[in-house]
């Protein structure tokens, strides 16, 4: 039997956040994930999972008995700004009686634990939701996005298929002359994880990624055994 249980909710159509999570997570933790319909990476569709499908999926997944829920759509947790992120969880909080964090907030202490000011962000994003996110990560007035840029994908199963070598080299074009003291890379389906340290030895700052940020977030909500594999070396 696994010692604590994590409630995983992730948009339908992802593939890469719960291979992340299975790969991170301490083997007595157990994994337990509930999907939300969504196969579009648009305002449009995410705003529809937000409203329709989300609240059932947590619902179901709260019969597991998790100790703590995820919600794992960094660009939907930003859709709404943050006040609505912080009411949103809160409302599953208070159905399912389960604490609730979503990755945008994780993706935003994780920033902060580094102490970070100018951050630059690479996105799979269209630029209404790329607007999302800095507005997001600006909300608290000590994070300054110095340069944003997306790459225009709106099928979500899409954006997994994105190789390591295809984010570095997409986040260098980005960064290029900007001073910028850590990146961020958005998106639970993205495989940022295998390209966070290529990407910090390309460019030489650190560099925090949704689906990373989101397994410190839980460790320090579990109180659980430090990172395992690959996506070791900075939970706290």
């Amino acid at each position: 039997m696994k010692d604590q249980r994590v409630g995983l909710l992730i948009p339908s159509s992802n593939t890469v956040m719960e291979v992340d999570f299975q790969e991170g997570l301490p083997h007595e933790v157990g994994l337990h994930t509930a999907r939300m319909f969504m196969e579009e990476t648009t305002p449009e569709a995410e705003g529809r999972m937000l409203d329709e499908f989300a609240m059932p999926a947590a619902m179901a997944v709260a019969t597991a008995r998790p100790d703590f829920i995820l919600f794992g759509c960094t660009s939907a947790g930003a859709l709404r700004g943050n006040a609505f992120d912080a009411e949103f969880c809160g409302s599953i909080e208070a159905a399912t009686g389960v604490e609730v964090v979503s990755v945008i907030g994780a993706v935003g202490s994780a920033i902060r634990r580094r102490r970070a000011r100018r951050v630059g962000v690479v996105t799979p994003y269209v630029t209404a939701l790329n607007d999302k996110i800095a507005e997001s990560l600006e909300d608290g007035g000590d994070i300054e996005v110095a340069a944003i840029d997306g790459m225009g994908i709106t099928e979500n199963f899409a954006i997994a298929e994105i190789g390591t070598k295809a984010i570095v080299e997409f986040a260098q074009q980005t960064f290029d002359g900007h001073n910028i003291d850590l990146a961020f890379v958005s998106c639970t389906n993205l495989h940022g994880i295998d390209a966070r340290k290529p990407l910090e030895a390309a460019i030489g700052v650190p560099v925090v990624t949704s689906n990373h940020a989101a397994l410190e977030e839980t460790l320090r909500r579990l109180t659980a055994a430090p990172l395992r594999g690959r996506s070791a070396g900075e939970a706290a």
